[in-house]
């Protein structure tokens, strides 16, 4: 009798917490679950919805902020969504990739967590580390694309996926025909931006497609400059000697990160702000 009440028991308490279970909205599984909750995904189109909406700053002057790997960096997180709003005429943030550390969806959603606090659309591109175990695909459920272009007050920014070590280097990371047709479509474009998480220099960019991502950048007469992040601190220069400038951010846990003001063609302005 005793065993009975206590199989019982057992039985009643399972189907309670199963019924409990079923009743919640979300339930996880794993750290290495890629979905999320609808409230955290498609946040690239959900953004480029936003920014949209947005009022265009008069002129043709456009001024936003460019940072590189949030990553763990979460204390620094809180500090750059303050100081990015105290920062006037910002249209909005973009984040050169690795958002997360180890690819965890949490990760991702965890910063975004902190970024959607910004007064200002924020825009992403994929870095090697969102591309540990299930983070492709959690990057791809939370944010979207991992190729995108969006075009605003006159510039066009391509978004492109340049984590070639990630693939073995199978010669197609970066998709350098897709970002030849980007480049070569400049209708109702004044400018253009590429911006991607590694740099072509670094040894973790694909050595084979070098010669052809850089010719298609060189050979873009509206190009203003090409972004990246993974070195985790500011340069500027141009590493090829071939007229296109290339400007690294810091990453989060430097505690500083850069505006950027374009406008003409390829005039631009660098400002760097410490938080």
């Amino acid at each position: 009798m005793t065993s009975f009440f206590s199989s019982f028991s057992i039985r009643f308490l399972l189907g309670t917490l199963l019924l409990s279970l079923a009743g919640c909205e979300w339930v996880e599984f794993s750290p290495n679950d890629h979905r999320a909750p609808a409230e955290e995904s498609h946040l690239t189109r959900k953004n480029l919805a936003r920014l949209e909406q947005q009022t265009l700053p008069p002129g043709d002057t456009l001024r936003f902020v460019f940072t590189g790997d949030s990553q763990r960096f979460y204390e620094q997180a809180d500090a750059f969504v303050q100081s990015v709003n105290q920062q006037q005429g910002i249209s909005f943030v973009v984040v050169a990739g690795d958002i997360s550390d180890f690819g965890l969806n949490r990760e991702m959603r965890w910063v975004n967590e902190k970024l959607s606090k910004l007064s200002v659309p924020y825009l992403t591109v994929i870095g090697n580390h969102d591309q540990v175990a299930n983070g492709r695909a959690a990057y791809q459920e939370i944010f979207g694309p991992l190729n995108y272009t969006f075009t605003y007050a006159g510039t066009r920014f391509i978004m492109t996926d340049t984590n070639g070590r990630e693939y073995n280097f199978n010669g197609r990371i970066p998709d350098v025909p897709w970002v030849e047709q980007q480049l070569a479509d400049t209708v109702g474009v004044q400018r253009q931006v590429v911006m991607s998480h590694v740099p072509p220099e670094d040894p973790d960019f694909d050595p084979a497609l070098r010669p052809a991502y850089t010719a298609a950048l060189r050979n873009a007469p509206r190009l203003v400059f090409e972004l990246n992040g993974h070195r985790h601190d500011f340069h500027i220069g141009q590493p090829f000697d071939d007229g296109v400038t290339y400007i690294n951010s810091f990453a989060f846990e430097k505690r500083q990160y850069v505006v950027l003001t374009v406008w003409g063609q390829k005039q631009f302005r660098l400002q760097t702000i410490a938080f």
